[in-house]
């Protein structure tokens, strides 16, 4: 069985490769039911918002997402841990416009649910680049 430590940064992999491949369910199921995104100048996005948000790329019809999410810190304490990366996301539109990238700072609180570490909550800085 994985340390705890392994068991997040799986995560983060796993999160990754199934945005890159617009698999929202396997996205969602990171996810606590009560997960909160905090984004600037946006109020906060639930669970049910951010699968609202995404269904389009679940059926290969919304945007594509390509990124890279460098770790930089974990702290565990007890069932929570939170997360400190830097994370790079670019997005290419189905209508061909050339595509965007962001990149900046996030914060992410996990809680250990049912034996599996989640996304509760995430604080996302991220800027357009270019």
């Amino acid at each position: 069985m994985p340390s705890d430590e392994q068991a997040i940064r799986d995560l983060v992999a796993t999160w990754m490769d199934a945005s890159r491949n617009g698999d929202v369910a396997a996205v969602l199921d990171l996810m606590a039911d009560d997960a909160l995104f905090l984004t600037p100048g946006r109020p906060p996005m639930t669970k049910a918002d951010f699968a609202k948000a995404a269904s389009p790329q679940a059926g290969g019809k919304g945007p594509r997402f390509d990124g890279h999410s460098e770790i930089l810190e974990i702290q565990l304490m007890g069932g929570w841990a939170f997360m400190r990366s830097r994370l790079t996301v670019t997005v290419t539109l189905p209508d061909g416009s050339p595509p965007t990238r962001r990149e900046g700072h996030t914060l992410t609180v996990l809680r250990k649910d049912g034996g599996r570490w989640r996304l509760a909550r995430d604080a996302n800085l991220l800027a357009p680049v270019g």
